[in-house]
């Protein structure tokens, strides 16, 4: 169990990062390769990485990374340093900078139960070829495991972020701390959720930036060292069939959206059905363009035509529409028979 603890003022500093950290994708897709979690979600990403990796040469690359970000209860804080750095080379120029007494320091508790790889021990000296070669190994795994879905990993923070505003300018930040579905707001100030090791984070009037991560799943994630700015990273997790999604026509790819191959989309059209398929879950408006990259007018206009249908059910909640899929949507996807 993790537990956060906030004084008001602490609550009054909390931030949320604009955008995806390129680092911390790389640690928790990095991760996701070396699991099974989330395999609804990500066993398709798994597969078309694997063999992108294959082609690219990268296999052993890869297996080289894994050994320094092991999906295991501990992960050296100089691999993800910022605080929601947009910028790849940023961060990386942030990794190359780190001192070596940090380094070795961290490196030695990562392996303090094993074997120091070759690579961890030169890292560890403040070997400069060495720290370049993981730059370039980070900036090419990064290219194939987590550029081409970038779109598509963006859009879904941009449609997280209102939800976690809306929720602050309302509620203030106990209201957007309820916003995450994995936290426990206690009334003595305390923040508790679940975590591989117990730990226990004093804020002592220090900003705290929350960091959405497209790849980080079951449970967010913080620093080791609790002398460092704090951060909390959590999970946007995607719902199943994003990969198709992100496929979809004019993508450039093969793949296509489940609903682009069914009757529905000659009968309502492949964006209308691609709506109506990703309402399996309630969505704002503003999520809804997210997940197909459409306009908040065009995701809007789309849903108002299905609900006119029946297809399609809209509630307004304070200042957000949420749209869900009808039992006469859910049948027409389906291909089963209309609802009595």
């Amino acid at each position: 169990m993790l537990r956060i603890h906030f004084t008001t003022g602490d609550l009054n500093r909390l931030r949320v990062a604009a955008r995806p950290d390129p680092l911390w994708e790389i640690v928790n897709s990095l991760h996701l390769l070396q699991n099974r979690q989330g395999a609804l979600v990500f066993d398709p990403w798994r597969r078309e990485v694997r063999a992108a990796i294959a082609r690219a040469g990268l296999t052993r690359t890869v297996a080289s990374l894994h050994r320094l970000y092991p999906c295991a209860a501990y992960l050296p804080d100089f691999l993800t340093p910022g605080r929601g750095i947009p910028d790849l080379e940023t961060g990386l120029d942030q990794v190359l900078s780190t001192p070596a007494t940090r380094m070795s320091a961290e490196l030695g508790r990562l392996f303090a139960d094993g074997p120091v790889p070759p690579v961890a021990r030169r890292l560890a000296e403040g070997d400069v070829e060495t720290l370049e070669r993981l730059a370039d190994s980070l900036r090419r795994y990064y290219a194939v495991a987590v550029e081409p879905y970038r779109d598509v990993i963006v859009s879904a923070v941009d449609a997280d972020r209102p939800v976690r505003a809306e929720a602050a300018l309302s509620r203030g930040p106990e209201g957007l701390l309820a916003t995450y579905e994995d936290f426990a707001w206690r009334d003595d100030g305390v923040l508790e959720t679940g975590y591989p090791v117990d730990k226990e984070l004093e804020l002592r009037g220090r900003s705290l930036t929350m960091i959405p991560s497209f790849f980080c799943i079951r449970h967010p994630v913080a620093l080791a060292d609790e002398e460092l700015p704090p951060v909390l990273v959590h999970p946007v997790t995607p719902d199943p069939g994003w990969l198709a999604l992100a496929r979809g026509p004019g993508s450039g790819g093969d793949a296509r959206p489940r609903s682009a191959g069914l009757p529905v989309a000659q009968l309502i059209g492949h964006t209308r059905a691609a709506v109506l398929e990703v309402l399996g879950r309630p969505m704002t408006t503003t999520q809804l363009g997210g997940a197909l990259r459409l306009t908040l007018s065009t995701a809007s206009r789309h849903a108002t035509v299905l609900r006119e249908a029946g297809l399609v059910a809209s509630e307004r909640r304070g200042s957000r529409v949420l749209h869900r899929r009808t039992a006469l949507g859910d049948a027409l996807m389906n291909g089963g028979p209309s609802p009595p």
